[in-house]
């Protein structure tokens, strides 16, 4: 490729595979999976789940189809983040992705009400489900700001050492950059809107 004079950006190419990467690894990362934990559920060695990521290289359909069935989402969805226009996100009643913690987390249930919007902020929209085996988790940490719609249930939350009693129509906004979690389960199974946001990478 030949550089010019001018300080205009170079176009990159892999366009499409660039694309395709950055939003197996932000579905990767939701699910709290590691490059590894992919690969062995899409059968697919690590250091190519890492380059399809990178979009070093074009995925074969049947390797695209591996790891989507790995990230429990549509073929489709790993194409959205590359598709021209994404100026609404509609998802019908019981049809978000739905993403189960494993672990320490595991009876917390998070169904994602809507995909990502171009712009300089990411927005997520999670309905939480925190069933009658779920356990309290008070070391959630990420980015952004986070706010808390209670719907139905009592728990007691706790955000940087504060603990707020929360019943349904009760709000809370907070800098997620903190440790915040479930601290008491009152009233189970408890459903509440969680929407966070933070600045895109």
């Amino acid at each position: 490729m030949l550089n010019t004079a001018s300080n205009a950006p170079i176009e990159e190419k892999r366009t499409l595979e660039r694309a395709l990467g950055h939003q197996i690894r932000l579905l990767r990362r939701e699910r709290d999976l590691s490059v590894a934990d992919l690969g062995a559920g899409a059968g697919i060695s690590p250091g190519m789940i890492s380059k399809i990521e990178n979009g070093q290289i074009s995925p074969s359909l049947a390797s695209i189809n591996a790891v989507a069935g790995a990230l429990n989402v549509p073929i489709t969805a790993l194409f959205t983040a590359f598709e021209e226009s994404r100026d609404c996100s509609y998802v019908k009643h019981g049809q978000g992705v739905v993403i189960e913690r494993r672990g320490t987390k595991v009876g917390h249930v998070y169904e994602l009400l809507g995909a990502g919007l171009r712009g300089q902020v990411v927005v997520e929209p999670y309905l939480i489900t925190l069933r009658e085996d779920a356990e309290p988790y008070t070391s959630f940490r990420h980015s952004g700001i986070e706010f808390i719609y209670m719907l139905t249930g009592e728990v007691v939350y706790r955000h940087s050492g504060q603990d707020y009693h929360l019943r349904p129509g009760d709000t809370l906004l907070f800098d997620s950059g903190a440790l915040h979690g479930p601290a008491k389960l009152i009233q189970t199974p408890m459903t509440y809107l969680s929407i966070i946001a933070y600045p895109r990478p």
